[in-house]
Protein backbone atom coordinates (compact mmCIF):
# COMPACT_ATOMS: atom_id res chain seq x y z
CA UNK A 1 0.00 0.00 0.00
CA UNK A 2 2.82 2.41 0.85
CA UNK A 3 4.43 1.78 -2.49
CA UNK A 4 1.15 2.60 -4.23
CA UNK A 5 0.76 5.82 -2.25
CA UNK A 6 4.32 6.79 -3.03
CA UNK A 7 3.87 6.07 -6.74
CA UNK A 8 0.80 8.27 -6.83
CA UNK A 9 2.64 11.02 -4.95
CA UNK A 10 5.50 11.01 -7.42
CA UNK A 11 2.98 11.25 -10.24
CA UNK A 12 1.32 14.20 -8.54
CA UNK A 13 4.56 15.98 -7.88
CA UNK A 14 6.09 15.47 -11.31
CA UNK A 15 3.06 16.02 -13.56
CA UNK A 16 1.54 19.36 -14.55
CA UNK A 17 -1.90 20.18 -15.85
CA UNK A 18 -3.84 21.86 -18.64
CA UNK A 19 -7.07 23.71 -19.30
CA UNK A 20 -9.28 25.16 -22.02
CA UNK A 21 -7.70 27.87 -24.16
CA UNK A 22 -9.00 31.41 -23.86
CA UNK A 23 -8.32 34.69 -25.63
CA UNK A 24 -6.70 37.74 -24.05
CA UNK A 25 -8.39 38.45 -20.72
CA UNK A 26 -8.44 41.02 -17.94
CA UNK A 27 -6.03 38.77 -16.02
CA UNK A 28 -3.36 39.02 -18.72
CA UNK A 29 -3.84 42.77 -19.14
CA UNK A 30 -3.53 43.28 -15.38
CA UNK A 31 -0.37 41.19 -15.06
CA UNK A 32 1.48 42.38 -18.16
CA UNK A 33 0.34 45.97 -18.65
CA UNK A 34 -1.29 47.82 -21.52
CA UNK A 35 -0.04 49.34 -24.77
CA UNK A 36 3.71 49.07 -25.26
CA UNK A 37 6.08 51.79 -26.42
CA UNK A 38 8.86 51.04 -28.93
CA UNK A 39 12.55 51.30 -28.11
CA UNK A 40 15.53 51.23 -30.46
CA UNK A 41 18.77 49.78 -29.08
CA UNK A 42 21.61 50.22 -31.59
CA UNK A 43 24.72 48.22 -30.73
CA UNK A 44 27.41 49.76 -28.55
CA UNK A 45 30.88 49.69 -30.13
CA UNK A 46 33.81 48.54 -28.06
CA UNK A 47 37.25 50.16 -28.09
CA UNK A 48 40.45 48.34 -27.16
CA UNK A 49 40.06 45.26 -24.98
CA UNK A 50 36.31 45.81 -24.62
CA UNK A 51 35.69 45.01 -28.30
CA UNK A 52 35.82 41.26 -27.62
CA UNK A 53 32.96 41.60 -25.11
CA UNK A 54 30.76 43.97 -27.14
CA UNK A 55 28.55 41.19 -28.50
CA UNK A 56 27.91 39.87 -24.97
CA UNK A 57 27.04 43.36 -23.74
CA UNK A 58 24.71 44.18 -26.63
CA UNK A 59 22.95 40.83 -26.59
CA UNK A 60 22.40 41.02 -22.83
CA UNK A 61 20.93 44.52 -22.93
CA UNK A 62 18.59 43.59 -25.77
CA UNK A 63 17.47 40.35 -24.12
CA UNK A 64 16.85 41.98 -20.73
CA UNK A 65 14.70 44.75 -22.18
CA UNK A 66 12.84 42.42 -24.53
CA UNK A 67 12.27 39.84 -21.78
CA UNK A 68 10.61 42.49 -19.60
CA UNK A 69 7.65 42.59 -21.97
CA UNK A 70 7.18 46.30 -21.22
CA UNK A 71 8.62 47.59 -24.51
CA UNK A 72 8.46 46.52 -28.13
CA UNK A 73 11.86 46.23 -29.77
CA UNK A 74 12.49 48.16 -32.97
CA UNK A 75 13.94 45.90 -35.68
CA UNK A 76 17.66 46.52 -36.13
CA UNK A 77 17.34 45.95 -39.88
CA UNK A 78 15.50 49.30 -40.08
CA UNK A 79 18.11 51.29 -38.16
CA UNK A 80 19.89 54.24 -39.81
CA UNK A 81 23.50 53.66 -40.83
CA UNK A 82 25.08 56.06 -38.34
CA UNK A 83 23.54 55.65 -34.89
CA UNK A 84 24.85 57.97 -32.15
CA UNK A 85 27.36 56.69 -29.63
CA UNK A 86 27.66 59.72 -27.37
CA UNK A 87 25.71 62.89 -26.69
CA UNK A 88 27.88 64.97 -28.97
CA UNK A 89 26.77 62.89 -31.94
CA UNK A 90 23.17 64.12 -31.70
CA UNK A 91 22.01 67.11 -33.70
CA UNK A 92 18.98 69.35 -33.46
CA UNK A 93 15.91 68.90 -35.61
CA UNK A 94 17.14 69.11 -39.26
CA UNK A 95 15.34 70.09 -42.41
CA UNK A 96 16.16 66.67 -43.81
CA UNK A 97 17.12 63.30 -42.34
CA UNK A 98 20.68 63.10 -41.04
CA UNK A 99 21.46 59.39 -41.25
CA UNK A 100 20.77 58.49 -37.65
CA UNK A 101 22.35 61.41 -35.80
CA UNK A 102 19.00 63.15 -35.26
CA UNK A 103 16.24 61.91 -32.96
CA UNK A 104 13.74 62.42 -35.80
CA UNK A 105 15.54 59.66 -37.73
CA UNK A 106 14.50 57.23 -35.01
CA UNK A 107 11.04 58.61 -34.31
CA UNK A 108 9.92 58.39 -37.94
CA UNK A 109 9.46 55.50 -40.34
CA UNK A 110 10.72 52.87 -40.71
CA UNK A 111 12.06 52.68 -37.11
CA UNK A 112 9.09 54.38 -35.40
CA UNK A 113 10.76 54.27 -31.99
CA UNK A 114 9.54 56.25 -28.99
CA UNK A 115 12.90 55.89 -27.23
CA UNK A 116 16.49 55.24 -28.18
CA UNK A 117 19.19 53.77 -25.96
CA UNK A 118 22.75 54.19 -27.19
CA UNK A 119 26.34 54.43 -26.00
CA UNK A 120 29.83 53.01 -26.31
CA UNK A 121 32.33 50.81 -24.47
CA UNK A 122 35.85 51.66 -23.35
CA UNK A 123 38.66 50.37 -21.17
CA UNK A 124 39.70 52.58 -18.28
CA UNK A 125 42.27 51.55 -15.70
CA UNK A 126 41.89 47.90 -16.63
CA UNK A 127 38.10 48.08 -16.14
CA UNK A 128 35.22 47.48 -18.52
CA UNK A 129 33.36 50.79 -18.84
CA UNK A 130 30.01 51.38 -20.56
CA UNK A 131 28.62 54.84 -21.26
CA UNK A 132 24.85 54.42 -21.56
CA UNK A 133 22.18 56.91 -22.63
CA UNK A 134 18.41 56.93 -23.00
CA UNK A 135 16.52 59.57 -25.02
CA UNK A 136 12.87 60.30 -25.79
CA UNK A 137 12.65 60.63 -29.58
CA UNK A 138 9.38 62.58 -29.44
CA UNK A 139 11.10 65.63 -27.93
CA UNK A 140 12.66 67.76 -30.69
CA UNK A 141 15.13 69.52 -28.40
CA UNK A 142 18.13 67.27 -27.74
CA UNK A 143 18.72 68.55 -24.22
CA UNK A 144 15.08 68.12 -23.28
CA UNK A 145 14.94 64.65 -24.81
CA UNK A 146 17.63 63.22 -22.54
CA UNK A 147 16.26 60.87 -19.89
CA UNK A 148 19.59 59.77 -18.43
CA UNK A 149 23.28 59.33 -19.06
CA UNK A 150 25.15 56.92 -16.80
CA UNK A 151 28.56 55.31 -16.46
CA UNK A 152 28.87 51.59 -15.67
CA UNK A 153 32.07 50.00 -14.37
CA UNK A 154 32.73 46.24 -14.21
CA UNK A 155 35.63 43.78 -14.44
CA UNK A 156 37.19 43.49 -17.89
CA UNK A 157 35.74 40.04 -18.52
CA UNK A 158 32.75 38.52 -20.26
CA UNK A 159 30.95 38.28 -16.91
CA UNK A 160 31.82 41.93 -16.31
CA UNK A 161 30.33 42.92 -19.66
CA UNK A 162 27.17 41.00 -18.75
CA UNK A 163 27.06 42.70 -15.34
CA UNK A 164 27.30 46.19 -16.86
CA UNK A 165 24.66 45.30 -19.44
CA UNK A 166 22.24 44.11 -16.73
CA UNK A 167 22.73 47.41 -14.88
CA UNK A 168 22.14 49.53 -17.98
CA UNK A 169 19.04 47.53 -18.94
CA UNK A 170 17.76 47.81 -15.36
CA UNK A 171 18.07 51.61 -15.52
CA UNK A 172 16.11 51.66 -18.78
CA UNK A 173 13.34 49.50 -17.34
CA UNK A 174 13.22 51.56 -14.16
CA UNK A 175 11.99 54.51 -16.24
CA UNK A 176 8.86 52.47 -16.98
CA UNK A 177 8.29 51.20 -13.47
CA UNK A 178 9.53 47.69 -14.19
CA UNK A 179 11.87 46.03 -11.68
CA UNK A 180 14.88 44.29 -13.15
CA UNK A 181 15.24 40.53 -12.72
CA UNK A 182 19.03 40.83 -12.69
CA UNK A 183 20.41 39.24 -9.53
CA UNK A 184 17.50 36.82 -9.14
CA UNK A 185 18.13 33.08 -9.20
CA UNK A 186 16.30 30.02 -10.50
CA UNK A 187 16.69 26.73 -8.61
CA UNK A 188 15.79 23.55 -10.46
CA UNK A 189 16.34 19.81 -10.81
CA UNK A 190 18.79 18.43 -13.38
CA UNK A 191 20.12 14.97 -14.17
CA UNK A 192 23.06 16.16 -16.29
CA UNK A 193 25.57 14.91 -13.69
CA UNK A 194 24.15 11.37 -13.81
CA UNK A 195 21.55 11.66 -11.04
CA UNK A 196 18.81 14.11 -10.19
CA UNK A 197 20.35 16.97 -8.20
CA UNK A 198 19.48 20.57 -7.33
CA UNK A 199 21.08 23.19 -9.55
CA UNK A 200 20.95 27.00 -9.66
CA UNK A 201 21.33 29.58 -12.44
CA UNK A 202 20.87 33.27 -13.07
CA UNK A 203 17.48 34.46 -14.32
CA UNK A 204 18.70 34.47 -17.94
CA UNK A 205 20.17 30.94 -17.84
CA UNK A 206 23.78 31.97 -17.26
CA UNK A 207 26.08 30.63 -14.50
CA UNK A 208 24.47 27.20 -14.15
CA UNK A 209 25.89 25.45 -11.07
CA UNK A 210 25.26 22.19 -9.24
CA UNK A 211 24.37 22.50 -5.54
CA UNK A 212 23.70 18.97 -4.26
CA UNK A 213 25.83 15.90 -4.88
CA UNK A 214 23.97 13.01 -3.28
CA UNK A 215 24.16 10.68 -6.28
CA UNK A 216 20.50 9.89 -5.68
CA UNK A 217 17.10 11.38 -6.54
CA UNK A 218 16.88 14.92 -5.18
CA UNK A 219 13.87 16.93 -6.27
CA UNK A 220 10.99 19.33 -5.49
CA UNK A 221 12.96 22.47 -4.48
CA UNK A 222 11.31 25.34 -2.61
CA UNK A 223 12.80 28.71 -1.70
CA UNK A 224 12.00 31.01 1.22
CA UNK A 225 10.66 34.49 0.45
CA UNK A 226 13.99 36.11 1.34
CA UNK A 227 15.93 33.61 -0.79
CA UNK A 228 18.10 32.48 2.11
CA UNK A 229 16.78 28.96 2.63
CA UNK A 230 16.22 26.20 0.13
CA UNK A 231 14.19 23.11 1.01
CA UNK A 232 13.89 20.00 -1.14
CA UNK A 233 13.04 16.30 -1.11
CA UNK A 234 15.77 13.68 -1.43
CA UNK A 235 16.03 9.89 -1.50
CA UNK A 236 19.64 10.07 -0.34
CA UNK A 237 18.77 8.24 2.89
CA UNK A 238 16.41 5.74 1.32
CA UNK A 239 12.87 6.96 1.93
CA UNK A 240 11.96 10.43 0.64
CA UNK A 241 12.88 13.01 3.26
CA UNK A 242 13.12 16.81 3.43
CA UNK A 243 16.46 18.59 3.66
CA UNK A 244 17.27 22.26 4.22
CA UNK A 245 20.11 24.27 2.66
CA UNK A 246 21.45 27.77 3.33
CA UNK A 247 21.99 29.73 0.12
CA UNK A 248 24.16 32.17 2.08
CA UNK A 249 26.65 29.72 3.57
CA UNK A 250 26.28 26.82 1.13
CA UNK A 251 25.77 24.45 4.07
CA UNK A 252 22.96 22.10 5.00
CA UNK A 253 20.72 23.06 7.92
CA UNK A 254 19.33 20.39 10.29
CA UNK A 255 15.71 19.44 9.66
CA UNK A 256 13.83 16.90 11.75
CA UNK A 257 11.69 14.67 9.52
CA UNK A 258 8.58 13.02 10.91
CA UNK A 259 8.74 9.25 11.33
CA UNK A 260 6.99 8.31 8.10
CA UNK A 261 7.55 6.49 4.84
CA UNK A 262 7.49 9.83 3.03
CA UNK A 263 8.03 13.53 3.77
CA UNK A 264 7.99 15.65 0.63
CA UNK A 265 6.83 18.74 -1.35
CA UNK A 266 8.06 21.36 1.18
CA UNK A 267 7.25 25.07 0.99
CA UNK A 268 7.73 28.06 3.31
CA UNK A 269 5.27 30.38 5.00
CA UNK A 270 5.56 34.00 3.79
CA UNK A 271 7.43 35.07 6.94
CA UNK A 272 9.96 32.26 6.41
CA UNK A 273 9.46 30.92 9.93
CA UNK A 274 7.61 27.66 9.18
CA UNK A 275 7.59 24.88 6.62
CA UNK A 276 4.58 23.15 5.08
CA UNK A 277 4.93 19.70 3.56
CA UNK A 278 3.18 16.43 2.82
CA UNK A 279 3.76 13.40 5.06
CA UNK A 280 2.42 9.86 5.34
CA UNK A 281 2.49 9.92 9.16
CA UNK A 282 -1.24 9.17 9.17
CA UNK A 283 -1.05 6.57 6.40
CA UNK A 284 -2.23 8.83 3.60
CA UNK A 285 -0.10 11.75 2.40
CA UNK A 286 -1.52 14.77 4.25
CA UNK A 287 -0.55 18.42 4.70
CA UNK A 288 1.54 19.31 7.79
CA UNK A 289 3.19 22.44 9.15
CA UNK A 290 6.33 22.55 11.32
CA UNK A 291 9.07 24.89 12.49
CA UNK A 292 12.10 25.62 10.32
CA UNK A 293 13.92 22.76 12.04
CA UNK A 294 11.00 20.37 11.51
CA UNK A 295 9.97 20.58 15.15
CA UNK A 296 6.39 20.65 16.47
CA UNK A 297 4.71 19.24 13.35
CA UNK A 298 0.95 19.74 13.13
CA UNK A 299 -1.48 18.15 10.72
CA UNK A 300 -3.60 20.58 8.68
CA UNK A 301 -5.57 18.46 6.19
CA UNK A 302 -7.77 15.52 7.10
CA UNK A 303 -8.94 13.23 4.33
CA UNK A 304 -8.41 9.69 3.10
CA UNK A 305 -6.70 10.90 -0.06
CA UNK A 306 -3.30 11.94 -1.34
CA UNK A 307 -2.71 15.65 -0.55
CA UNK A 308 0.52 17.38 -1.56
CA UNK A 309 2.12 20.65 -2.75
CA UNK A 310 0.87 23.12 -0.10
CA UNK A 311 1.53 26.79 -0.94
CA UNK A 312 0.60 29.60 1.46
CA UNK A 313 -0.85 32.84 0.10
CA UNK A 314 2.13 35.27 0.17
CA UNK A 315 -0.09 38.29 0.91
CA UNK A 316 -2.54 37.03 3.51
CA UNK A 317 -0.57 34.21 5.11
CA UNK A 318 -3.95 32.86 6.24
CA UNK A 319 -4.90 30.51 3.39
CA UNK A 320 -3.20 28.03 1.11
CA UNK A 321 -3.64 26.09 -2.09
CA UNK A 322 -2.72 22.43 -2.44
CA UNK A 323 -3.25 19.37 -4.64
CA UNK A 324 -5.67 16.66 -3.52
CA UNK A 325 -7.28 13.52 -4.88
CA UNK A 326 -10.16 13.69 -2.39
CA UNK A 327 -12.70 14.08 -5.20
CA UNK A 328 -11.18 11.59 -7.64
CA UNK A 329 -8.57 12.90 -10.08
CA UNK A 330 -6.05 15.30 -8.56
CA UNK A 331 -7.34 18.88 -8.41
CA UNK A 332 -6.30 22.17 -6.82
CA UNK A 333 -8.00 23.13 -3.58
CA UNK A 334 -7.82 26.06 -1.20
CA UNK A 335 -8.26 26.06 2.58
CA UNK A 336 -7.51 28.16 5.64
CA UNK A 337 -4.29 27.64 7.54
CA UNK A 338 -6.23 25.82 10.27
CA UNK A 339 -7.58 23.31 7.73
CA UNK A 340 -11.09 24.81 7.62
CA UNK A 341 -13.17 26.05 4.68
CA UNK A 342 -11.81 23.64 2.07
CA UNK A 343 -12.95 24.47 -1.46
CA UNK A 344 -11.98 23.15 -4.88
CA UNK A 345 -10.65 25.76 -7.32
CA UNK A 346 -10.37 23.72 -10.50
CA UNK A 347 -13.47 22.29 -12.15
CA UNK A 348 -12.79 18.60 -11.56
CA UNK A 349 -12.12 17.95 -15.24
CA UNK A 350 -8.79 16.38 -16.13
CA UNK A 351 -5.93 16.54 -13.62
CA UNK A 352 -4.49 19.69 -12.02
CA UNK A 353 -1.21 20.17 -10.20
CA UNK A 354 1.73 22.48 -9.33
CA UNK A 355 -0.11 25.54 -7.95
CA UNK A 356 1.99 28.67 -7.40
CA UNK A 357 0.79 31.98 -5.95
CA UNK A 358 1.42 35.26 -7.73
CA UNK A 359 3.26 37.69 -5.38
CA UNK A 360 0.06 39.76 -5.02
CA UNK A 361 -1.84 36.77 -3.65
CA UNK A 362 -4.78 37.00 -6.07
CA UNK A 363 -3.75 34.74 -8.92
CA UNK A 364 -2.21 31.29 -9.17
CA UNK A 365 -0.31 29.59 -11.95
CA UNK A 366 -0.76 25.85 -12.30
CA UNK A 367 -0.76 22.96 -14.75
CA UNK A 368 -3.85 21.13 -16.01
CA UNK A 369 -5.01 18.44 -18.46
CA UNK A 370 -8.54 19.73 -18.92
CA UNK A 371 -9.66 19.12 -22.49
CA UNK A 372 -6.63 17.01 -23.30
CA UNK A 373 -5.69 13.34 -23.21
CA UNK A 374 -4.12 12.23 -19.89
CA UNK A 375 -0.49 13.26 -19.67
CA UNK A 376 -0.78 16.31 -21.93
CA UNK A 377 -0.20 19.24 -19.60
CA UNK A 378 -0.29 22.99 -20.16
CA UNK A 379 0.33 26.06 -18.00
CA UNK A 380 -2.61 28.21 -16.88
CA UNK A 381 -3.24 31.16 -14.60
CA UNK A 382 -6.38 31.63 -12.51
CA UNK A 383 -7.99 34.46 -10.59
CA UNK A 384 -8.51 32.62 -7.30
CA UNK A 385 -11.57 34.72 -6.43
CA UNK A 386 -13.50 34.64 -9.72
CA UNK A 387 -12.05 31.31 -10.95
CA UNK A 388 -11.43 32.89 -14.37
CA UNK A 389 -8.80 30.76 -16.07
CA UNK A 390 -6.45 31.58 -18.95
CA UNK A 391 -4.31 29.07 -20.86
CA UNK A 392 -0.74 30.19 -21.60
CA UNK A 393 0.81 27.21 -23.43
CA UNK A 394 -0.82 25.46 -26.35
CA UNK A 395 0.07 22.14 -27.97
CA UNK A 396 3.82 22.37 -27.43
CA UNK A 397 4.60 19.22 -25.49
CA UNK A 398 4.27 18.69 -21.77
CA UNK A 399 4.40 21.96 -19.80
CA UNK A 400 4.52 21.87 -16.00
CA UNK A 401 5.78 23.29 -12.69
CA UNK A 402 5.14 27.00 -13.32
CA UNK A 403 6.34 29.45 -10.67
CA UNK A 404 6.34 33.25 -10.66
CA UNK A 405 9.29 35.57 -10.97
CA UNK A 406 9.73 38.19 -8.22
CA UNK A 407 8.45 40.86 -10.63
CA UNK A 408 5.09 39.09 -10.99
CA UNK A 409 5.25 39.53 -14.78
CA UNK A 410 7.15 36.38 -15.68
CA UNK A 411 6.86 32.65 -15.13
CA UNK A 412 9.44 29.90 -15.22
CA UNK A 413 8.34 26.39 -16.16
CA UNK A 414 9.57 23.11 -17.59
CA UNK A 415 8.60 21.70 -20.98
CA UNK A 416 9.64 18.90 -23.31
CA UNK A 417 8.78 20.94 -26.41
CA UNK A 418 12.46 21.01 -27.42
CA UNK A 419 13.11 17.33 -26.68
CA UNK A 420 13.62 16.10 -23.15
CA UNK A 421 12.58 18.32 -20.26
CA UNK A 422 14.07 21.83 -20.25
CA UNK A 423 13.55 25.08 -18.35
CA UNK A 424 11.81 28.04 -20.02
CA UNK A 425 10.60 31.47 -19.01
CA UNK A 426 7.72 33.49 -20.44
CA UNK A 427 5.60 36.54 -19.79
CA UNK A 428 2.31 36.07 -17.99
CA UNK A 429 0.52 36.31 -21.34
CA UNK A 430 2.43 33.34 -22.75
CA UNK A 431 4.73 35.42 -24.98
CA UNK A 432 8.50 36.02 -24.90
CA UNK A 433 9.27 32.34 -24.31
CA UNK A 434 12.99 31.82 -23.63
CA UNK A 435 14.77 28.47 -23.23
CA UNK A 436 17.34 28.54 -20.42
CA UNK A 437 18.73 24.98 -20.25
CA UNK A 438 19.92 22.54 -22.89
CA UNK A 439 21.99 19.85 -21.14
CA UNK A 440 20.36 16.76 -19.65
CA UNK A 441 16.77 16.83 -18.40
CA UNK A 442 15.77 19.80 -16.26
CA UNK A 443 12.56 20.38 -14.33
CA UNK A 444 10.77 21.79 -11.24
CA UNK A 445 12.13 25.37 -11.37
CA UNK A 446 11.51 27.93 -8.62
CA UNK A 447 12.41 31.62 -8.92
CA UNK A 448 14.08 33.41 -6.00
CA UNK A 449 14.91 37.04 -5.25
Amino acid sequence: MKKTIFAILVSLALLAAAAFSQSQSDIVIKLTGGTKKVIALPDFRGAGATAQFADTFNRTVFDDVQRSGMLNMAAKSFFPLNPPQQEGDLRGAPATACGGRCLADWAGAPVNANYIGFGYLAEQGGQFVAFGHLYNTAVPDVAGAKIFRKLYNAPLTEDGARQAAHQYAADILQQFGVPSLAGTKIYYVSNRSGSKEIWVMDFDGSNQKQLTRFGSITTMPAISSDGRRLAFTTYAKGQPQIMMYSTETGRFIPFRNSQASMNATPSFTPDGQQVLYSSTVSGFAQIYIAGLDGGNPRRLSNSRAIEVEPKVNPKTGTDMVFVSGRGGLQQIYRMNMDGADVERLTTGEGEASNPAWHPEGQHIAFAWTRGFAPGNWNVFIMDAASRETVQLTHGQGRNENPTWAPDGRHLVFSSNRAGGSQIFTMLADGTEVKQLTTQGNNSMPVWAK
